[in-house]
C-alpha cells in the first residue's frame, strides 16, 4: 500500500491519501480529542502516537493535526505507519453505527433559502475545502447569518476566517442577497 501525503494550508496539518476509500457510509468525522475517537478504530490508533492533537477523516483521506511541541519529521512516519497497518489488517474505519446528524438552527420559512445556501457550499465550497483536507458544515441560518463549522485542518487553520469572510460570505452574499453574514461555529 502506497500512502501519499500533501500539505495543507494549515501547517500543523498534513493531508494522508491511502488511494483507497476511508469513510464508506458517512461522508466525515472530525475528532478533537483521543476521547472523542472511540467510534473510530483509525482514529483511535492514530491518537496513541504521541504528538497526535486532532484527526479528520474524508472520504479518501485522512488529515492528522499534531500537537505544538511535535515535529513531522518525526510524526508523519509514524503516522504512515498507523494508517497503513489499519487498512492492512482490514479493519473498520468506524465501529457501530455513524452518529446522528447535528441539528441545524433554521427558521421554518427560511428553508427555501437554506437549500439554495446548502446547494452552493455542497458544489463550490466543500470540494476546494476538502482538496484542502478538510470539510465544511452547514449549522444554521438566522437573521441573514449563516452559521458554519470548519473541520479537519481547516479547524483551527489561521486562514480559515480569511476563507469564512471573504471567499465563503462574499459568494454566497452574491448568489443570496438574504445572506448578510457568515460566522464560524464550534460543532
Amino acid at each position: 500500500m502506497f500512502i501519499e501525503t500533501e500539505p495543507t494550508p494549515n501547517p500543523a496539518t498534513l493531508k494522508f491519501l491511502p488511494g483507497i476509500p476511508v469513510m464508506g457510509y458517512a461522508e466525515t468525522a472530525d475528532f478533537a480529542s483521543p476521547d472523542a475517537a472511540g467510534a473510530s478504530p483509525l482514529a483511535g490508533a492514530l491518537f496513541a502516537l504521541p504528538g497526535v492533537a486532532r484527526v479528520f477523516l474524508g472520504r479518501d483521506f485522512v488529515t492528522v493535526t499534531k500537537s505544538n511541541d511535535a515535529e513531522w519529521q518525526a510524526l508523519k512516519p509514524e503516522v504512515l505507519g498507523a494508517i497503513m497497518e489499519h487498512f492492512v489488517a482490514g479493519r473498520p474505519v468506524m465501529a457501530g453505527a455513524a452518529e446522528a446528524a447535528l441539528e441545524e438552527d433554521v427558521a421554518p420559512e427560511d428553508r427555501e433559502i437554506v437549500e439554495q445556501i446548502k446547494e452552493l457550499i455542497d458544489t463550490r465550497v466543500r470540494p476546494a475545502v476538502a482538496g484542502d483536507g478538510g470539510d465544511i458544515l452547514f449549522r444554521g441560518f438566522r437573521d441573514g447569518i449563516v452559521r458554519l463549522h470548519m473541520q479537519g485542518a481547516c479547524s483551527g487553520c489561521p486562514s480559515s476566517t480569511a476563507t469564512l469572510k471573504h471567499g465563503i460570505e462574499t459568494m454566497l452574499r452574491h448568489y443570496v442577497p438574504e445572506v448578510v453574514a457568515v460566522e464560524q461555529v464550534e460543532a
